[in-house]
């Protein structure tokens, strides 16, 4: 094992450092389990969604609307055969 601070080699099972005498027994680094991944995407899918709605909402006076001759299969309507 490298010390990470002095970069001396020492035994695996040391709990020091033998040039420096760095502490060699630190706690494990955090590791996220897949609950917190699960959580996390749900939170951040959840605030997307609510972004969207909330911007929808906010922006609904600014967006145009078609004239329904335009866009007659958006209405149920057949397209005249001139217009193809």
């Amino acid at each position: 094992m490298k010390c990470p601070q002095c970069q001396a080699d020492n035994k695996d099972q040391a709990k020091a450092c033998r040039k420096c005498g760095m502490n060699l027994q630190l706690p494990p680094l955090w590791q996220p389990s897949w609950q917190w991944h699960g959580r996390a995407l749900l939170i951040i899918y959840a605030v997307i969604i609510a972004l969207f709605l909330v911007l929808r909402v906010a922006l609904k006076p600014y967006v145009r609307r078609l004239p329904d001759d335009i866009t007659p299969w958006l209405h149920g309507r057949s397209v005249p055969h001139s217009l193809h």
